[in-house]
């Protein structure tokens, strides 16, 4: 698969994207990318955004690939189960681990991970260095998901604050995914 040959719906996490946050970098350059819109980023709500997300899946006109960081890889686990068969992968960048209090901001630290079997092809990446997630948490919450995981080594949350903004690897390993789809 192509990104011409999909609808790719990004799915930020907390605070949203920024104008350097790779995923808004790549709304940009990939004509076929858009943003899943919430009411307020700053405050989560799982069921309310993974709402929004079976909306934009519901609208897309071609085979739907969402590309999810941080919070929003656990908005599309919320939203995987209402949305089987209709999504041709998931791409999972940086999960955070919502269990782990000292890690997370105290607005997260009530949520649940949704630990389900992913119905549809999906990809995690994650740091050794995420200050949101240990990387043995990272392979754990992955596993629950049935995703394999890549090893992106020493890179932060993999954000624009970590030195990701344009994050090239990030979509050669993106397009390396969607061939396999």
């Amino acid at each position: 698969m192509r990104t011409a040959d999909c609808d790719i719906l990004l799915v930020p996490g907390l605070g949203g994207s920024g104008p350097d946050h790779w995923q808004a970098r790549w709304e940009r350059s990939l004509t076929t990318a858009r943003i899943v819109p919430q009411e307020d980023w700053d405050a989560p709500d799982l069921d309310a955004w993974a709402a929004r997300v079976e909306d934009a899946v519901a609208c897309a006109t071609r085979p739907v690939v969402l590309v999810a960081h941080s919070l929003g890889n656990h908005v599309v686990a919320t939203a995987a189960p209402r949305l089987e068969g209709r999504i041709a992968g998931a791409y999972l960048v940086a999960p955070p681990d919502l269990h782990d209090a000292e890690r997370m901001p105290e607005i997260l630290r009530d949520m649940t991970i949704p630990d389900v079997a992913l119905p549809f092809a999906s990809l995690v990446v994650a740091s050794r260095t995420d200050p949101y997630c240990a990387f043995e948490r990272a392979e754990a919450i992955a596993g629950s998901w049935g995703a394999p995981v890549v090893d992106a080594g020493e890179s932060g949350h993999l954000n624009a604050e970590s030195g990701h903004g344009p994050w090239p690897e990030g979509l050669m390993r993106f397009a390396g995914f969607l061939k396999r789809l």
